[in-house]
């Protein structure tokens, strides 16, 4: 018989984040196949006998292929057993959890999606920072800060973004480049506000403010790392009093 695969949203860092249903699976599941960036904690709530598998995606260290993990869901599924595909934030919000399902549904796999609170909006507002803010931010767009490597033709223009916020995930490392394209931007200059938030919504939470033009500085004396949030307008100031 045939098991099923869940992909559940483990939210954005704090445990007690993740929704009341992605809890239920993670307490009912026979395999939890689980990412970096979740809370170890909400681990505590597997059952004593669940097998819990690592596939953390992490650079400068061994970082499981998409195609490993897709594997292993499609495998213990086969099993019989219900298993859980455990993702930070959004399974849907550069998760990779379409591919995932693709996988599932090539081998008739039966699955199921738990949303999670994403980071790109749980981070900021926890920070302080509301993505949008009434006469000062009446759009958004959330992108990534760091493309896949064997992409043909870079989809992200920063030069071009028009929305009033831009939220970037999975871009420290790539700052400086970030920052120089965002000063390409008619609607940005030296002046826009910048914000850095790492490890966001948990006890290790900090937060770096500057602007385009002082923001690579800021980070590198302050030593910013992944995971964080990168967000950049008038709204990383708009509830400063």
């Amino acid at each position: 018989m045939v098991g099923k695969v869940i992909l559940v949203g483990a939210g954005p860092g704090d445990a007690e984040l993740i929704t009341i249903k992605g809890l239920k699976a993670i307490k009912e599941a026979d395999v939890i196949v689980y990412d970096d960036l979740i809370s170890r904690e909400l681990l505590n709530y597997a059952k004593k006998d669940a097998e819990l598998i690592y596939v953390g995606k992490r650079k400068g260290r061994h970082s499981f292929k998409q195609e490993e993990i897709n594997k292993i869901l499609v495998e213990k599924a086969k099993e019989g057993k219900l298993v859980v595909r455990l993702k930070g934030g959004d399974p849907f919000v550069f998760g990779r959890g379409g591919e995932e399902i693709l996988a599932l549904k090539k081998h008739n796999i039966p699955y199921e999606v738990i949303p999670g609170i994403t980071s790109a909006i749980a981070v900021p507002e926890v920070a302080g920072i509301p993505v949008t803010h009434r006469k000062v931010a009446t759009s958004f767009t959330v992108v990534t800060g760091h493309e896949a490597e064997d992409k043909k033709e870079k989809q992200v223009d920063l030069s071009k973004l028009n929305a009033d916020t831009i939220v970037i995930l999975m871009g420290i490392t790539n700052l400086e480049n970030l920052v120089n394209e965002l000063l390409q931007n008619p609607k940005r200059n030296e002046n826009t506000p910048v914000a850095i938030i790492m490890e966001g919504t948990t006890e290790n939470q900090r937060v770096i403010k500057g602007t385009l033009g002082d923001i690579v500085e800021k980070a590198k004396k302050e030593n910013a790392k992944p995971p964080g949030v990168i967000v950049v307008g008038e709204v990383v100031n708009v509830l400063e009093s």
